[in-house]
């Protein structure tokens, strides 16, 4: 079983970053696909970014070039840097990790909020 905490959210400006950590306790931590999804208030959660085992990433269009997903294993926690934030990019952000396979479930955090004014 894997437990996540997600830490780092805040109130920023337009233009300003953040920087968000999920740390994570159990076993096994660096076989799981991590991955950040957001909600803003009356949408969906959507994937903002995602970064395998072997550190292959990916990110929604609306983030490419200005987020950027990492992981250190040795610390079982995974960053999100968030550069020139924008007003959109408000909600309350939540971490998962996905072993990728069948019989282990999926763990989802808390959430933390993040909110760019404008």
């Amino acid at each position: 079983q894997v437990q996540l905490v997600e830490s780092g959210g805040g109130l920023v400006q337009a233009g300003g970053s953040l920087r968000l950590s999920c740390a994570a306790s159990g076993s096994d931590f660096s076989i799981y696909t991590i991955a950040w999804y957001r909600q803003a208030p009356g949408k969906q959660r959507e994937l903002v970014a995602a970064i395998t085992s072997s550190g292959r990433t990916n990110y929604a269009d609306s983030v490419k070039g200005r987020f950027t997903i990492s992981r250190d294993n040795a610390k079982n926690t995974v960053y999100l840097q968030m550069n020139s934030l924008k007003p959109g990019d408000t909600g309350v952000y939540y971490c998962n990790a996905d072993s990728g396979i069948p019989t282990i479930p999926n763990y989802w955090g808390q959430g933390t909020q993040v909110t760019v004014s404008s």
